[in-house]
């Protein structure tokens, strides 16, 4: 039995909003990415190891989204951005943890935001992923048929989102050399940038 849901004007419709909603998740992540890259170079603030974990997290959450972009949508790349979204959740509130209470060697690292610092805001960033995501199930569904839409149906959207996905790709590599620069092949610390001592 047919139903409404299945409909082919539907489906286009419900698949122009599940592209629509990943496009909006990943540029509010790459201006996430682009603020803290901003405050590490424009304020002199190093990430610490914890916040690379961070950041490689919130370029997961992305990878899926481009895969999504790239070869049509799928559960799979979901599940990929789904489990960075884990990690980062694990990451940070772990570091929240460690930092909770300030001592030598133990105090939050860089500026507040909102007079949050971003271990914290990290956890709430996590939970607006996974409750958007868990909200565009409820709204979509479980379509099959949202696969068989290619995002090329919908150029613009297509276009904006290649953008987007070349700008994440760019910071990442850009955040890459960054902590080679910073770490080199030994651990990372947030004291200086060990191959421009």
């Amino acid at each position: 039995m047919t139903t409404v849901t299945d409909s082919p004007g539907m489906v286009r419709t419900m698949a122009w909003m599940n592209y629509a909603f990943l496009l909006a998740m990943m540029a509010v992540i790459a201006g996430i990415l682009t603020a803290a890259m901003t405050m590490q170079y424009g304020y002199g603030e190093l990430p610490c190891p914890l916040c690379l974990l961070q950041r490689v997290a919130l370029f997961g959450v992305c990878l899926g989204i481009i895969q999504s972009f790239r070869h049509g949508f799928s559960y799979q790349n979901t599940g990929v951005s789904l489990v960075f979204t884990i990690f980062l959740l694990i990451v940070s509130v772990r570091q929240t943890l460690l930092d909770i209470y300030p001592r030598p060697g133990h105090e939050y690292i860089g500026t507040e935001v909102f007079g949050i610092h971003m271990p914290v805001w990290s956890i709430v960033i996590a939970v607006c992923i996974l409750t958007a995501y868990a909200l565009k199930l409820t709204a979509l569904g479980s379509n099959d048929h949202l696969s068989d839409v290619q995002p090329a149906q919908y150029p613009v959207l297509s276009k904006i989102a290649g953008l987007v996905g070349l700008y994440v790709v760019v910071i990442a590599v850009i955040n890459t050399v960054s902590v080679f620069v910073q770490c080199g092949l030994n651990q990372c610390h947030t004291f200086n940038y060990q191959l421009l001592q």
